[in-house]
């Protein structure tokens, strides 16, 4: 590795994963961020996640430990900060990779239920990590925070409350990217497409869908050759954001899609 997030302290939030064949987006992060010189707090809900994520930083020889908070809750994410800072010394990246869209459903069937939810885990577990990491930033003089999103934000589906809720997400980063600026606070937000990772096969599966066949199919609706995406595909992408190297990039929304967002309109 070339030490591109040399000396940085992270903390990604999702960093545990769904169990699955593959490897997930937060823990490839996680993984990436160590790998390029940072030290990373893992959060997740789940501590057995998180510290399976942290077992495979270490046993590379990376430094990373793992912290247990639900991203959706203020007072949480306000431990989890004040962690960051008595263990890292402080927060130079923030990585927010929660989401969820099981149940979800179109215009007309969707339930009162589903829609809170879905739209309240994806944007609370934004805003309130963001909300405690800001204070740390500006005083520090800087730092960068990356949110994910989908692009089911910018292309049409009909899993409406998953689509609101990354919608929302882009609109929150991107006034973000602005009023922190000045602060040196770069914001952005990653655009994962069809992505062969746990959380978007292993649901299916569970409910009798043949993975081959679901992969394949997956796989056929990406126009870059090669078919669906991986992980580490947003990892890099999200190391690249963290970097010097994207010291003037800011309010941006980059799709990590192979080209599907590129088919709309």
């Amino acid at each position: 590795m070339t030490g591109r997030l040399e000396g940085r302290r992270a903390v990604v939030v999702g960093g545990g994963q769904t169990p699955g064949e593959t490897i997930g987006n937060g823990r490839a992060t996680a993984i990436a961020f160590a790998r390029e010189g940072a030290r990373v707090l893992v959060v997740d809900r789940d501590a057995e996640r998180a510290d399976a994520t942290v077992a495979e930083i270490t046993a590379e020889g990376g430094e990373a430990s793992a912290f247990v908070a639900d991203a959706t809750r203020d007072a949480d994410c306000a431990a989890m900060i004040e962690a960051a800072t008595e263990r890292l010394g402080g927060v130079d990246v923030l990585h927010n990779n929660v989401g969820i869209g099981g149940g979800d459903t179109n215009a007309v069937r969707i339930t009162e239920e589903v829609w809170d939810r879905i739209t309240g885990v994806n944007t609370r577990a934004v805003v309130f990590p963001c909300k405690h990491a800001l204070p740390v930033m500006r005083a520090a003089g800087g730092g960068v925070i990356t949110n994910i999103s989908s692009v089911a934000a910018v292309c049409s589906v009909s899993i409406i409350a998953y689509q609101a809720s990354k919608a929302a997400i882009n609109a929150y980063t991107r006034s973000l990217a602005i009023a922190q600026g000045r602060h040196g606070i770069r914001a952005n937000v990653i655009m994962p497409g069809l992505m062969n990772t746990p959380m978007a096969i292993e649901g299916y599966v569970a409910a009798g869908r043949d993975r081959e066949e679901l992969v394949r199919q997956r796989n056929e609706m990406v126009p870059l050759a090669g078919g669906m995406g991986s992980a580490w595909d947003v990892a890099w992408a999200s190391v690249f954001l963290a970097s010097d190297e994207a010291r003037f990039v800011t309010g941006v929304l980059l799709p990590v899609d192979g080209g599907q967002s590129a088919r709309v309109g």
